[in-house]
């Protein structure tokens, strides 16, 4: 979610077309401030790693696509890469970091609209943690709708394109099969995968799911008008 698209040791620094930047996306920075949204969209939270394109301004772009009088879109980054579902448990550093930002992002006035998710292949590493993955990940979306006071709040989550152990069947398995209210899951199997990890989405790829993003947002998202 991060984003390690044109990324192999350094960003090739390639902006596709359905990831520029336009007046109409903000970003919260690192800072807490809102800003112009750009690539990397996570180069400030997600700091000790590389950050190329990801899905996020791809999934923006394709929501004022398709109506431009939505205004502004506020995109709240929190990701971190290779962290387990397990991190993210509430009370967690990570956990409490994504609350002061969803709540930061309030205070001018904004609303969640939805929470996007595409983690989960440092789970596929140890059979427990993969067997536990659909426990924990309910269990993570149950309490930040509840701490955020949003009950319905809608998710959007991506089963797994690839994995760093064997379990990645178990870990897609789990993430297919959530059924909560307004929780609907797109399939990243199949989309390309970087030659030089085997795991991380190549820049087109990342476009691609950030447009898969946006269709499952309006599948369960209340009227945007």
């Amino acid at each position: 979610m991060a984003g390690r698209g044109g990324v192999v040791l350094h960003w090739d620094h390639y902006i596709p077309l359905e990831c520029r930047s336009k007046p109409t996306i903000l970003r919260l920075t690192a800072g807490l401030t809102w800003e112009e949204a750009h690539e990397p969209l996570h180069k400030d939270i997600d700091s000790n790693k590389t950050c190329g394109v990801g899905p996020g301004l791809a999934f923006a772009n394709s929501l004022l696509g398709r109506n431009p009088s939505l205004g502004l879109i506020g995109l709240v980054p929190c990701a971190v890469g290779a962290t387990s579902i397990d991190e993210w448990k509430r009370g967690s550093f990570l956990y409490n970091q994504l609350l002061k930002r969803a709540e930061a992002a309030l205070q001018d006035g904004g609303q969640i609209r939805a929470l996007l998710w595409y983690q989960g292949e440092n789970d596929t590493v140890n059979k427990l943690d993969a067997e536990l993955y659909k426990m924990r990940l309910k269990e993570f979306f149950i309490d930040i709708r509840a701490d955020l006071a949003s009950p319905t709040l809608p998710i959007v989550q991506v089963a797994l394109a690839s994995a760093l152990g064997p379990y990645l069947d178990t870990v897609r398995k789990a993430q297919l099969g959530i059924n909560l209210p307004n929780v609907t899951c797109v399939d990243a199997k199949g989309l390309q995968v970087k030659e030089n990890d085997r795991v991380h989405l190549t820049t087109s790829a990342q476009v691609r799911l950030g447009k898969m993003l946006a269709d499952g947002f309006l599948r369960i998202a209340p009227t945007l008008d």
